[in-house]
C-alpha cells in the first residue's frame, strides 16, 4: 500500500470539501474512494468550530450560485416567451 504525505491528503479533501465529487478526486489522484473518504471524516474530525463553519459557508455557498445559475436561465427561458 502506498505512503500518502500529508500535504497530499489535504489537497485532495480541499478538492472534495470545495464541491468535487469524491470519485472524480480518487480518479484523479489515483487513490481509492474508500480512502479519500477516510482522508475527509478524520479532517472534519480534527476540524476547529471555525474550520466546520467556513466548510458548511462554502458549501451553502455553491448551492445558492447553482440556485442562481438556474434562476438566471430560467428567466431567459420566460423572458423570450413572454
Amino acid at each position: 500500500m502506498r505512503k500518502y504525505d500529508d500535504e497530499f491528503k489535504r489537497e485532495a479533501v480541499r478538492k472534495v470539501l470545495d464541491g468535487q465529487s469524491v470519485a472524480s478526486v480518487a480518479r484523479e489522484l489515483g487513490v481509492s474512494t474508500a480512502q479519500l473518504h477516510a482522508w475527509k471524516k478524520q479532517k472534519l474530525e480534527v476540524a476547529t468550530d471555525v474550520e466546520r463553519e467556513m466548510i458548511e459557508l462554502k458549501r451553502r455557498l455553491r448551492e445558492v450560485e447553482m440556485e442562481r445559475d438556474i434562476l438566471k436561465k430560467a428567466a431567459l427561458i420566460f423572458g423570450r416567451h413572454g
